[in-house]
């Protein structure tokens, strides 16, 4: 355990999912930005455009059943402004405000303020904005969740609470660039004939950039290919976005939340979390093309999901509180 006293299951609980909420509404634009602008570079057809962002979120069936075909303007209004689908980022932003709201004791002055910022200035601008502002929109909330998280860390202690936070942060990013890299290659593929061509670049450009990882993919590898993509995103050490980068991040602050050692475990979270790290540090990029990337993909997202709900269990729930009286 950290020096602080333990965190109440509460608060424990609410700067998790504020952190969770926050990473997905900044994902939820960044790939409507991206796709905006892979419509100007690959014009396609309405469904192989903007079904995979749906496919991505997992809601394929609910969003059917409500909108139809996925056009531009049904899937923008349901990922950024439907408030009856609990992952659009108007949602994501109200319910990480009203998580904000009841922590407001343990977060600083100003991350109160930018998220509240945030979810007025959506609340304000609920309905698809013009053609011409469409790219810039998406952009600002963008970069009001980087703000944010700019200014948990720098003002924020980086004590219990603040590894909460980041733990969930890691585990939202880590879950949203393996499900793009899952998801938006092989679903806007027009055909097979076009791998290898200037249009399958176009497509691993556009996975890159739906992750902000095009720039720093290029510095380290120069051409595009598949398996260096899948390399980067998958397991690189330095990238942020990379899933074994935010896993590993992940573990080191669950394990500064117990103070157990990072070659030890004592909740069950700790462990699911350090096989999973394990695990990525021993993959190679040659073994999870062999056996195919998106099974490999899929029983990856399976068990970031197994560690989600082990972490609400172990920490936000009276078991931890009783366990951490017994300890102390």
């Amino acid at each position: 355990m950290t020096e602080s006293l333990p965190l109440l299951s509460r608060v424990a609980d609410s700067v998790y999912w504020l952190s969770r909420y926050v990473e997905r509404a900044e994902n939820i634009a960044r790939y409507i930005g991206v796709n905006l602008n892979l419509q100007l570079d690959l014009p396609l057809a309405p469904a192989q455009q903007w079904q995979p962002l749906i496919d991505t979120t997992g809601d394929t069936e609910a969003f059917k059943e409500r909108y139809g075909e996925a056009r531009q303007d049904t899937v923008i209004e349901y990922l950024a402004y439907d408030e009856q689908n609990p992952s659009s980022i108007i949602s994501c932003l109200r319910a990480a405000r009203e998580n904000a709201r009841s922590v407001r004791e343990t977060i600083s002055p100003e991350m109160w303020a930018q998220i509240n910022s945030m979810y007025l200035h959506i609340q304000t601008h609920d309905t698809i904005p013009q053609p011409e502002r469409m790219l810039d929109s998406f952009r600002e909330i963008r970069l009001g969740c980087h703000l944010f998280q700019g200014i948990t860390d720098a003002t924020m202690s980086h004590n219990e609470a603040w590894h909460f936070l980041r733990l969930g942060r890691k585990l939202e990013r880590a879950d949203k660039t393996s499900r793009i890299l899952d998801v938006k290659y092989f679903m806007l593929l027009p055909s097979v004939k076009d791998v290898g061509t200037p249009y399958d670049d176009i497509h691993w450009a556009a996975v890159l950039k739906s992750v902000s990882g095009f720039e720093m993919y290029r510095k380290k590898y120069g051409r595009i290919t598949p398996n260096h993509v899948v390399e980067f995103l998958v397991m690189d050490r330095e990238f942020p976005r990379a899933i074994l980068y935010c896993i590993s991040e992940a573990n080191e602050s669950l394990h500064r939340i117990t103070g157990t050692p990072k070659d030890a475990f004592r909740f069950r979270s700790e462990q699911l979390l350090g096989l999973l790290d394990s695990e990525l540090n021993f993959s190679s990029v040659e073994d999870i093309l062999r056996n195919g990337l998106h099974e490999y993909l899929d029983s990856l997202q399976q068990k970031m999901n197994n560690v989600d709900a082990q972490v609400r269990a172990d920490f936000m729930n009276a078991v931890y509180q009783q366990q951490q009286r017994q300890s102390a």
